[in-house]
């Protein structure tokens, strides 16, 4: 999230404003790609070796970002650092399932979740400080004694014992891998995130290159799953975690919020600085109420899963507070009040608060530990995959909405306002601009609208969880099956 208010800064530097869509591709691509993999790693490797492999790449990914003399090595650092993060996002939860009992889990998902919306919202913030008053370099160069002092943390810290797994020997372990599931499922998922990036913006839904695309994705993801199902004792992901109830719906769940949380969490600063007028940076402080809200209610959530034990009531309550926040946020008008849009989004914040840690807490109970890993990375990749998708629908929807609403207004170029964005609103003549304003807040609540469909199909997956106790033992046999 940092990278937002930089942006603008290193596209005047390079030279490379057709290279935007590739500096948060790129690591979204290879974060989402490789975030099964490490399932993998985390079972058959040395949590903490691979944990700390995670830091170093995403620590070598950064330090090129800072130091890049061109767009091309910038994007090459953005992919490597993606990789990194793919595992220190699983691997934080999987260090948590094996340092922590079951029961105690809840409260430390809780900081962890609290930890990420704080950063959603410092990120940009900090972002925009380094940009204005040193340089966009400092961006990337920042990870680099934080993400070195967490390692050498790690380093002395951390010991978990080895497990029946990690006892294998080399050719045993690499053995299990899954390379011919992995050979087919990263192309399989670069294939169709960057269909859904360029389709119907960089390139017409027709064209050439987003059918070939899209035909390589159905292709390899569908190898991919005849390869799980055909190789089961090395499957990425083995059947027995996908007949789980709790994990399909999960999954599910995930993939659905994950989705309208990119949405919301995209599209409410464009609001906010096509409609209000504000800046970039004041956009991201207008999101304090949802942040603020969804921090206090993770927290609030992880103690009171730790009390009572089950998480599944609170995934039904959030998600349902949410569909009311989400539904109030698409009533958005160009004169909405602070009060309201602060109000809207504390609701919206506290059911995403109250919801969003139920799918990995779900993996841990209903899982046997060695399973675990992979359960963990499945949620994660779910949540990434459909936030890549869902958000690359949005932006086609809005695209759409605004080049039919525009092109009706007299002495407007409409193409020109789409490609220039949302800066270009203030400088509109004030005899078109409420008009235009209008046009522009409609085309976003086109958008908002698929993230609160989103949310309430969201529902489905939280009625479908197992009400499971994290206080009771945990199963090392597979749960319910679907």
């Amino acid at each position: 999230m940092i990278i937002t208010t930089a942006i603008p800064q290193i596209t005047d530097e390079f030279h490379s404003v057709t290279d935007i869509g590739w500096y948060g591709s790129a690591y979204l691509l290879t974060q989402c790609a490789s975030q099964l993999l490490f399932g993998k790693l985390y079972t058959f490797f040395s949590i903490k070796g691979t944990f700390l492999t995670s830091i170093f790449l995403f620590e070598v990914g950064s330090a090129l970002c800072g130091a890049a003399p061109n767009s091309v090595s910038f994007i090459i650092g953005r992919a490597i650092a993606g990789l990194g993060a793919a595992g220190i996002l699983s691997g934080v939860v999987v260090i948590i399932v094996h340092a922590v009992p079951l029961h105690k889990r809840p409260t430390y998902q809780g900081f962890f979740g609290a930890i990420f919306g704080v950063s959603s919202v410092v990120g940009p913030l900090l972002g925009g400080v380094f940009t204005s008053k040193v340089t966009w370099r400092w961006c990337f160069y920042i990870n680099l004694p934080l993400g070195g002092l967490a390692g050498i943390i790690i380093f002395l810290i951390l010991a978990i014992p080895d497990r029946d797994t990690t006892k294998l020997d080399l050719k045993s372990k690499l053995a299990q891998l899954d390379f011919f599931g992995t050979a087919l499922l990263i192309p399989g998922s670069v294939s169709l995130i960057l269909a859904m990036e360029w389709g119907g913006s960089t390139y017409s839904w027709n064209n050439w290159r987003i059918i070939l695309l899209l035909v390589l994705a159905v292709v390899l993801l569908a190898g991919f799953a005849l390869v799980q199902i055909f190789m089961p004792d090395t499957a990425t992901l083995p059947s027995r975690i996908f007949k789980q109830r709790s994990i399909l719906a999960g999954v599910y769940a995930t993939i659905c919020n994950g989705s309208q949380l990119m949405i919301f969490s995209y599209y409410l600063p464009i609001w906010f600085q096509a409609i209000t007028g504000v800046s970039a940076v004041e956009s991201g402080i207008r999101l304090l109420p949802l942040m603020l809200s969804m921090v206090v209610a993770t927290l609030l959530t992880g103690a009171l899963v730790r009390r009572i034990g089950y998480y599944t009531p609170f995934m039904i309550g959030g998600v349902c507070l949410m569909a009311v926040g989400a539904g109030l946020i698409y009533t958005f008008e160009v004169d909405t009040d602070s009060g309201k849009w602060i109000g809207y989004q504390i609701i919206y914040g506290f059911g995403l608060g109250l919801s969003t840690q139920a799918p990995n807490l779900a993996a841990q109970t209903v899982l046997p530990k060695k399973d675990v890993p992979v359960g963990i990375s499945l949620m994660f990749f779910g949540q990434l995959i459909g936030g890549a998708i869902f958000l690359a629908v949005a932006q086609n929807i809005l695209n759409t909405q605004l080049l039919e609403r525009l092109s009706s207004v007299p002495g407007l170029d409409a193409q020109k306002i789409l490609d220039n964005g949302v800066t270009s609103l203030t400088n509109l003549p004030a005899s078109i601009k409420t008009t235009v304003l209008i046009a522009y807040n409609q085309a976003i609540r086109h958008v908002f609208l698929v993230g609160l469909v989103l949310v309430c199909l969201a529902i489905f997956g939280a009625l479908a969880l197992e009400w499971r106790s994290v206080r009771q033992p945990q199963n090392n046999k597979s749960g319910s099956k679907a």
